[in-house]
């Protein structure tokens, strides 16, 4: 069966960078034009995570300079007028903070990213203590591993496990990422297992499968992106 995934823990930034409660505007900003970032953790005194503050989080106050919204701004974006004035990350910053622990899959922190809508996740131990940061960056990281890495997994724990008796006779090749599968099987209903197994190995783009019953040919050209 193909590897255990990759995990978060695997492709988090570490030590990450984060501020206090204290931290000022300014120091904010500062922090997140250093080191390139869209968003900072807050953290206690005792490392915990207790918010998050973000460029959005910021931008009211650049909204808001220098005009004075109507009685209807006021009440409808009264969250938005209070980080206008706020000063420190505590009065600016959005909480609960959306964190991940670093045992979680890749897939899953990408899909809590893309429900929260957050571009970067907070990555934290058992007791709410920063470890890291995970940022959609990060999570692309995996495409990027070695074609040869890819194929030699996909011979090992794909083909070897699915068509012992065959595995010599099936080629396996990876361009960019796409995995090519070619070459006769006894038992023409494992290729689609066959298929769905490579496309669940870190790295794969896509399937490109032309592998044919032994005896019958069967089997076709298949492509799954």
């Amino acid at each position: 069966m193909p590897d255990a995934p990759h995990i978060v823990g695997d492709v988090m930034t570490s030590p990450a960078v984060a501020v206090g409660r204290d931290a000022r505007f300014r120091r904010i900003v500062r922090v997140m034009a250093e080191h390139g970032v869209s968003a900072v953790p807050v953290v206690s005194g005792g490392g915990k995570v207790v918010g998050v503050v973000s460029e959005a989080d910021l931008l009211p106050r650049e909204e808001f300079r220098g005009c004075e919204p109507t009685r209807f701004e006021r009440i409808r974006r009264r969250s938005d007028l209070a980080k206008a004035a706020g000063t420190t990350a505590a009065e600016l910053m959005s909480m609960p903070a959306v964190t991940v622990h670093p045992d979680v899959t890749l897939a899953q922190a990408a899909r809590l990213m893309a429900v929260q809508h957050v571009k970067r996740l907070p990555v934290v131990d058992d007791e709410d203590r920063l470890r890291g940061v995970v940022s959609r960056g990060d999570l692309l990281k995996v495409f990027l591993r070695p074609d040869e890495d890819i194929e030699e997994e996909v011979r090992r724990t794909v083909v070897s496990y699915l068509f012992p008796a065959f595995s010599h006779a099936i080629h396996v090749s990876v361009r960019n990422g796409i995995v090519g599968l070619r070459g006769p099987v006894h038992d023409v209903s494992l290729i689609w297992v066959a298929e769905r197994l490579v496309r669940a190995v870190e790295g794969v783009v896509g399937v490109e499968s032309r592998l044919r019953g032994e005896e019958t040919g069967t089997g076709g050209t298949r492509t799954a992106q």
